[in-house]
Order: structure tokens, then C-alpha cells, then sequence
């Protein structure tokens, strides 16, 4: 996970148990806790985006999905 603004600790996918290079960025928060400047990020895989993006969706959370950048995993 990534958190407020932040470049990545690590470019795995955030899916419990998996260790694949992430190809996506889920930016997130949950509205009953957090203001609107508190974001959280998630990285997916390309298996992983649908069920990740699922798991925040069915909680409806704030969610944008985008691909995650070259200049983004440079610093992990």
C-alpha cells in the first residue's frame, strides 16, 4: 500500500500471497473514516485488479483506477 501521495515501497501486487510485478494503481478511500485528503493505494496485477477493484466497490468506497507508471516504480 501506498499512502498519501507517496512513490512505492514496493511495485508487488497488494492481493494477499501475491508476489507480481503490479500493472495498476487503485486509489481509494473509506468515507465513513477518512477526509477527502486521506487516499489510500493499492497495487494490482492484472490478475488481480477485477477482485481487488470488486472488494472496494462492494463497500462503496471512492475508488479511482489507473495504470501505474514508469516514474512511479522508479523509486521503489
Amino acid at each position: 500500500m501506498i499512502g498519501f501521495g507517496a512513490a512505492p515501497e514496493s511495485t508487488s501486487c497488494s492481493r494477499a500471497g501475491c508476489r507480481e510485478a503490479a500493472g495498476w494503481r487503485l486509489d481509494w478511500r473509506n468515507p465513513r473514516i477518512h477526509t477527502e485528503d486521506r487516499v489510500k493505494t493499492w497495487l494490482a496485477c492484472d490478475e488481480h485488479l477485477g477482485f481487488l477493484r470488486d472488494f472496494l466497490l462492494t463497500r462503496d468506497f471512492p475508488l479511482r483506477v489507473s495504470p501505474l507508471v514508469a516514474s512511479e516504480t522508479e523509486h521503489a
